[in-house]
């Protein structure tokens, strides 16, 4: 195990040093023996023709290889490729799919992904409850955008009962994170509410800690 680790350390730090031809080689030989680790960065390199010529067709399939492995990063980028239509017809059912399965495991940027397509109803009924469920697990983990999209959610009551002290404290993090959307939506709340509820709301936002 420790000499596994060494060699894949290796092939990171070819990858980092633009030495696309060493890591490539490495990924390879430990991707086509199974190693999920190196089938996700062999889809990462022909995905941005890095040593290779950009193939995303083969990138799929690697992606997909590590996906059914666990790899929460190769199921994410799997369900984008589906979901954009890169390397396989654009399926955003099958997209859905795999960024459930990365979001299931923690992968924030599956878990936002998956709010704005239950909430826009793409390859999937559109549900508001859910895009919710997905919003706050991402949010919950820092993600300034799901933060922003949260606010909005409980701002407007759409798949939650309406409450501007939480739409206030989501859209409050999300500019703390560097979101200007939610900056510029915490200030429209702002102006719905009584100043007990601004204070509360701030309150909230202060105390609040990113669950990992």
């Amino acid at each position: 195990m420790d000499n596994l680790k060494k060699i894949l350390e290796k092939a990171k730090s070819a990858f980092g040093t633009k030495d696309y031809q060493t890591a490539f080689e490495i990924w390879k030989s430990l991707a086509e023996q199974g190693n999920a680790e190196a089938q996700f960065n062999l889809g990462r390199m022909y995905s941005y023709g890095r040593g290779v010529k950009e193939n995303h067709k083969k990138a799929v399939k690697w992606y997909q290889l590590a996906g059914e492995q666990g790899n929460s990063e190769a199921q994410f980028n799997c369900g984008l490729m589906h979901h954009n239509g890169l390397g396989v017809k654009q399926d955003h059912k099958e997209a859905v799919k795999w960024l459930e399965l990365a979001g299931e495991l923690g992968n924030a940027e599956a878990q936002i992904n998956l709010g704005r397509m239950y909430a826009k109803g793409r390859g999937v009924k559109e549900n508001h409850k859910k895009a919710v469920k997905w919003y706050q697990l991402a949010g919950e983990q820092g993600d300034a955008d799901a933060q922003f999209n949260l606010g909005l959610m409980y701002d407007e009551g759409q798949g939650v009962d309406q409450d501007y002290v939480l739409a206030h404290m989501w859209a409050n993090l999300g500019a703390s994170n560097g979101s200007k959307d939610a900056m510029k939506s915490r200030n429209i709340v702002e102006k719905k509410m009584t100043k007990q509820q601004i204070e509360k709301a701030q309150e909230m936002a202060r105390n609040w800690k990113p669950k990992k």
